[in-house]
């Protein structure tokens, strides 16, 4: 099982950018996805989280309104949309599958920069 983050980079603030989640190895699609960040001198945070169907979403209020999480099935991929970036987004940001049996798997990270 593998997950491989992508998307992150330079945004200035009032920016977006899209991370895409892609999942490999998995049997099948039962498996909820969550992102998370860490910034520096931070403890690790969830930012957002999407069901296995996609029919059921969750996010950390402060963002809100900002992010949206998505999933393709087909494509074994999940996304972050994020939109109006702040530089408090500053963080490495890793996704996270966790199965119907309780076994949790993770991406590496993706840098995500937000300059004022």
């Amino acid at each position: 099982v593998q997950l491989q983050a992508f998307g992150g980079g330079l945004v200035l603030a009032g920016g977006s950018l899209r991370l895409s989640c892609v999942a490999s190895g998995f049997t099948s699609d039962y498996y909820a996805v969550a992102w998370f960040r860490q910034a520096p001198g931070k403890e690790r945070e969830g930012v957002a989280c999407i069901s296995s169907t996609g029919g059921s979403t969750n996010y950390e209020d402060s963002v809100k309104g900002r992010f949206t999480i998505s999933r393709d099935i087909a494509k074994n991929t999940v996304y972050l949309q994020m939109n109006s970036l702040q530089p408090e987004d500053t963080a490495v940001y890793f996704c996270n599958a966790k199965t119907v049996y309780g076994r949790v798997y993770w991406g590496q990270g993706t840098q995500v920069t937000v300059s004022s």
